[in-house]
C-alpha cells in the first residue's frame, strides 16, 4: 500500500490519510479533487443511530469509495460498538472499501464549521490546480499529454514482452486442449449487449453513436460476439465447437490493483455440449495454465456453484424466472456493497424478508454435503456435482476446487454451473471466471437453446498474483546478431551477410548510424542483449571472411577464444 497524508478539503474533518492498493500505472498521488461527505441514514439497532457517509475520491487511477461510522454522535471503528478517542479526539482505522482506508480527524463543533470551509474550498482549488498542473505547463508549451487515459495501459517493449510471455501460455493451453483461435471487430453494435437484468455491464459500456447514425460500443466482453459468429454461420456450423480468442475489452469503470478500464482477455468456449463434462474440460485448462506459470493449488483455488441451486430453492417460494436473473445480478455485489445495501436491492425487486433470508441462508453454504441436506436425492443437480469432483479427480485437480453457494456470476445469461478462481491468500478480485450459458443464443433470435460454457481469464489480476509471488519472469531483449559495417563503404556487403543470416531464422540487427567507434557498437549489442558481434572490416571482407564476436561468455573466457574468423559461404 502506497500511503500519503494530505490536508483534508473536507468539512468535519481536520487530516485524512489514504491508503489504496499500490498500482504500477497510478502516479501514487491525488490527482483530481474530493467531493462533500455524502450522509446515507439508516437505521443500526433500535438503541443505537448509525449514519454513513461515502466519500467519492479522484485519484490517477480513477474513482474511489470510502465510508466512514458515525454511531451515537462517535465515529466508529466498529459500526455496532463504541469507540474511544484519544487525548486530541482522534478515531484511527475506520472502516473503507475498494482497498481505501480513511483516518479521520474530530467533529467539528458548528462554529468552527464556517473557518473550517473556507480552509476546504481553498484546498480544492489548490487540488484542482495540482490535477491540471502537468497537463497546463503542457499545453503551454505545445506538448501533447504523455500519460495514456485513466484505466488504460502503455505496453512498451518489456511490457510486451510480458504481455507476449502471458498470451503464449493462453495460446499453448487452448492447442493442448485442441481449441481453435478466432477473433471479432472490437466495436460491436450496442444491442448486442443490452440486457434487462441491471447488469453492471450494461452501464460499464464505451457506447456511442457512429458517424453513420448507428449506436455502437466497445466490446466490454467477447461471448456476445461469440453468439453473433455462430448464429451468422447457421447451419453451417457444425457442433459441437471449442473456440478461444485473447480480445481487448472495455468497461468505464472503477480502477483499482488489477482492474483497468481496458483488459485483455483470454475466452474459452465449448458450444453444442450439455453435459458438465465441457465444464471439467474447461476448469482443467484453466488449472493446466496455473500449473504452467508456477501456481499451486496453495495459491489458487476455483469455486464453484450452480444457479440452478438457487433458483431450485426460490421457485417454490414464488420468484419467477423473470426476476431470477437480476436476484443473481444483486447476490454477486455481495463483496462490493454493504449487507443492508444488498437487502434493500432484493427487497425493491417484491421479494419479502422470509424470501431474502432464504437467499442468504442458501449462500452461505460451503460443501456439498450442506447442498445435499436441502435438494433431493435425485436432483440434477447433485449429480452434475458429483461429476465434475469425479472427473477433477481423474483429471488430478480436485484439490483446486471448492463448493461455494455465494458464486452466481454477475451476468444476466449465466443458466447452471457456475465457477471463479481466487487467490487464497485473500488480496485480489476474481482471477477467472465463467459458467453454463445454454440460453444466449436463443436470446439473440435462435429458434432453440444451444447448450454452451466458457470463461474469461483477464491479464490484469494473474500478473498483479504473480507478481507477488516471484513468479514473472526476466525477459530481456534477444538478439542473435549485431551486424557491423567498420565503414560506410562495407555498408553492401553488410546488408548482404544480414540477409543470410535472417535465410537461417537469425533475429539480426544492423548497426545504422555510419561512423560509431566499435566501442560505442559493442556497449550497444550489450544494451539489445545481442549473442554476438559480426564485423565486416576491410582487411577481413578483402578475403571474403568476416568477425564473429561471442559476447554472452564469461569474463574468465580468454578474449581470443570469444571471436574467430569465418568465410561468407561458410556463414
Amino acid at each position: 500500500l502506497s500511503d500519503t497524508r494530505y490536508p483534508s478539503p473536507l468539512i468535519f474533518m481536520q487530516t485524512v490519510t489514504f491508503c489504496w492498493p499500490y498500482d504500477s500505472s497510478s502516479t501514487v498521488q491525488l490527482a483530481g479533487t474530493f467531493n462533500s461527505w455524502e450522509p446515507e441514514p439508516m437505521q443500526l439497532t433500535q438503541q443505537h443511530q448509525k449514519q454513513i457517509y461515502r466519500l467519492n475520491v479522484r485519484l490517477a487511477s480513477g474513482y474511489f469509495y470510502c465510508y466512514k461510522f458515525v454511531v451515537d454522535g462517535q465515529w466508529m471503528v466498529d459500526p455496532n460498538k463504541p469507540q474511544t478517542t484519544d487525548k486530541e479526539g482522534n478515531v484511527n482505522n475506520i472502516i473503507g472499501l475498494e482497498g481505501i482506508v480513511g483516518n479521520v480527524g474530530p467533529y467539528l463543533p458548528k462554529t468552527q464549521q464556517k473557518e473550517e470551509q473556507q480552509t476546504n474550498t481553498d484546498n480544492q482549488s489548490k487540488i484542482k490546480q495540482t490535477a491540471k498542473g502537468t497537463r497546463g505547463r503542457k499545453e503551454k508549451k505545445g506538448l501533447i499529454e504523455t500519460e495514456p487515459t485513466i484505466g488504460t495501459r502503455d505496453f512498451y517493449p518489456d511490457d510486451m514482452r510480458l504481455r507476449n510471455w502471458l498470451f503464449n501460455h493462453f495460446r499453448e493451453v487452448a492447442r493442448l486442449y485442441a481449441f481453435q483461435e478466432y477473433d471479432a471487430p472490437i466495436i460491436e453494435s450496442e444491442d448486442l449487449y443490452k440486457r434487462k437484468a441491471g447488469e453492471e455491464i450494461t452501464a460499464q459500456m464505451y457506447n456511442f453513436p457512429s458517424k453513420d447514425g448507428n449506436n455502437v460500443a466497445l466490446r466490454p466482453e467477447m461471448t456476445p460476439s461469440l453468439a453473433r459468429l455462430i448464429l451468422k454461420a447457421g447451419k453451417k456450423m457444425l457442433l459441437p465447437i471449442k473456440w478461444y480468442s485473447i480480445p481487448q475489452c472495455w468497461r468505464f469503470e472503477t480502477t483499482t490493483r488489477g482492474r483497468k478500464r481496458e483488459h485483455y482477455q483470454w475466452n474459452m468456449d465449448i458450444v453444442g455440449v450439455s453435459s458438465v463434462t465441457a465444464e471439467a474440460e474447461l476448469l482443467s485448462a484453466i488449472v493446466t495454465f496455473f500449473k504452467r506459470v508456477g501456481l499451486t493449488s496453495a495459491d489458487v483455488g476455483i469455486k464453484i456453484n450452480s444457479r440452478q441451486v438457487l433458483q431450485e430453492v426460490l421457485t417454490p417460494l414464488g420468484v419467477t424466472e423473470a426476476i431470477f436473473a437480476p436476484v443473481c445480478v444483486i447476490v454477486d455485489k455481495l463483496d462490493k456493497l454493504e449487507p443492508e445495501e444488498v437487502v434493500k436491492q432484493l427487497s425493491d425487486l417484491g421479494l419479502e424478508k422470509s424470501v431474502i433470508q432464504v437467499i442468504q441462508n442458501t449462500l452461505c453454504m460451503k460443501n456439498l454435503e450442506d447442498l445435499k441436506q436441502i435438494l433431493p436425492a435425485n436432483s440434477t443437480i447433485i449429480s452434475e456435482m458429483n461429476l465434475v469432483w469425479s472427473i477433477a479427480k481423474d483429471y488430478g485437480f480436485d484439490d483446486w476446487i471448492v463448493f461455494d453457494a455465494s458464486v452466481v456470476r454477475g451476468l444476466a445469461y449465466y443458466t447452471g454451473i457456475v465457477f471463479e478462481c481466487f487467490d487464497r491468500g485473500g488480496t485480489l478480485r476474481a482471477i477467472a471466471g465463467g459458467g453454463r450459458y445454454n440460453r444466449l443464443l436463443s436470446t439473440y433470435g435462435a429458434k432453440e437453446d444451444t447448450p454452451a460454457c466458457g470463461f474469461g481469464f483477464g491479464d490484469c489480476v494473474i500478473i498483479e498474483l504473480l507478481r507477488d509471488k516471484n513468479l514473472l519472469p526476466k525477459l530481456e531483449p534477444e538478439v542473435d546478431d549485431l551486424v557491423i559495417a567498420y565503414d560506410e563503404s562495407l555498408r553492401g556487403p553488410a546488408c548482404l551477410v544480414a540477409n543470410k543470416l535472417r535465410d537461417q531464422n537469425r533475429r539480426v540487427d544492423v548497426q545504422l548510424i555510419p561512423k560509431k567507434q566499435l566501442t560505442w557498437c559493442y556497449n550497444y549489442a550489450d544494451r539489445v542483449g545481442a549473442s554476438r558481434a559480426v564485423l565486416l572490416a576491410p582487411d577481413e571482407w578483402s578475403r571474403r571472411e568476416v568477425r564473429i564476436k561471442l559476447l554472452r561468455l564469461g569474463k574468465d573466457i580468454p578474449d581470443e577464444k570469444k571471436q574467430f574468423c569465418i568465410n561468407f559461404d561458410d556463414l
